[in-house]
């Protein structure tokens, strides 16, 4: 399959070509979006036509017997270990965003007629660990994500694959935080080597009194992209905390929309960007307060820090508001690391290389020391170090 041959399709053409059968409304909307190019938006700052002229295997996405484990896996979009008990099913989406901002949010759908769903209970602490072992492909999946009310959760996502080749990743959630609960996200994502690409593009409802943790942690080089769109009831809460590190000739970041639907809403946002060699980073964010969204309070700041002079932050805070009654600010800036911090280091016997690290590290720690769990803290730190090296080896 090479995805570029769906652009400028009828409804009719795209349901032949994708072999889908009555999903007219999610055809609809594709179509009205249409394929991501440079032209679009949300994917201005990507070479996203790049990834779809490539020809691709397409994947079968059949059920298999689940093993005992004590992590999630999923391997090339299917479930293949779990914990005893959890409740997870293969089955019909019921619940699609049909506001949702990204084309490619319904090209997944689309191309996933079953979904994970994954029902959390209690307030468990659960570890989801992506694989995927297929060159040239594309994997696409979908996670339904639910916990129940007044509970507090943690889920741990990490990513490993093997020697594999130039495959497209479209995966999401689809995330109902229910109401007067908590539901923590730490996802850490170290990519190199040019083994995979992925767009992630996700849709999060935070229901009446319930609060949303999302912490991500993007490593390395190679193309990634997240996009999210949160909407947030009366008195819900998003906390959102994006650090890149990026080296060599990457391009990865974060395309968000946090819609502030009811009053008494209130988000943060926070985005730690550490750029080496010719990356680029990529903060896109928007925070948009609806007329209904009165007392809203609303927080969202980038800082970013460049290594090279080849280096190059996209970062673009935004705010849309419709009511004079809220909170608000948005900040960006952009800068280096201090020479004077580095010339001390280094007059106390420290490498330039190893100087560097302990300033970015230090830049960083402020997001890393959110998690609460010490030992994922110090996974994150490995994944920084074994990513900072790599940037470091010619």
């Amino acid at each position: 399959m090479r995805p570029s041959e769906l652009k400028g399709k009828s409804i009719q053409e795209l349901a032949a070509l994708l072999h889908v059968k009555g999903r007219e409304q999610l055809l609809e909307k594709f179509v009205s979006l249409g394929l991501p190019d440079k032209k679009s938006e949300e994917y201005r700052y990507v070479d996203i036509e790049k990834l779809f002229d490539a020809d691709y295997q397409t994947l079968n996405y059949v059920p298999k017997p689940v093993q005992q484990s004590d992590t999630i896996e999923i391997t090339d979009g299917v479930v293949t270990a779990a914990p005893k008990g959890l409740r997870i099913y293969n089955e019909q989406c019921d619940a699609i965003d049909m506001e949702h901002f990204d084309p490619l949010y319904y090209l997944g759908h689309l191309l996933s007629p079953n979904i994970i769903k994954i029902e959390i209970d209690g307030d468990a602490e659960l570890e989801l660990v992506h694989r995927f072992t297929q060159s040239n492909a594309l994997i696409a999946y979908r996670i339904v994500l639910v916990n129940q009310s007044n509970r507090h959760a943690t889920l741990y996502e990490r990513f490993e694959e093997e020697e594999i080749e130039k495959s497209l990743v479209l995966y999401g959630y689809d995330m109902h935080i229910a109401q007067d609960s908590t539901l923590r996200i730490v996802k850490t994502q170290l990519m190199q080597n040019n083994r995979y690409a992925m767009v992630a593009s996700h849709k999060i409802n935070v229901a009446k009194h319930a609060n949303a943790l999302l912490k991500s942690f993007d490593l390395g080089g190679d193309f990634g992209l997240q996009l999210l769109k949160i909407d947030l009831d009366a008195y819900a809460h998003v906390e959102a905390g994006h650090l890149l590190y990026l080296n060599h000739a990457s391009k990865r970041g974060t395309v968000s929309k946090i819609v502030h639907k009811a009053e008494h809403s209130t988000s943060l946002q926070e985005a730690k960007n550490i750029l080496d060699g010719n990356a680029r980073g990529i903060f896109d964010a928007l925070i948009k307060v609806e007329h209904a969204a009165k007392y809203t309070k609303a927080h969202q700041n980038s800082k970013a820090i460049l290594l090279h002079d080849d280096a190059y932050m996209a970062a673009k805070p935004q705010l849309e508001i419709y009511i004079d009654e809220l909170e608000a600010s948005h900040g960006s800036t952009t800068g280096q690391l201090d020479e004077k911090q580095l010339f001390y280091l280094q007059s106390r016997g420290i490498s330039y290389v190893e100087a560097r690290k302990m300033l970015v590290i230090a830049f960083a720690n402020t997001l890393i020391e959110t998690v609460k769990d010490s030992r994922h803290q110090e996974q994150i730190r490995s994944a920084f170090e074994e990513a900072f090296y790599a940037g470091h080896t010619k």
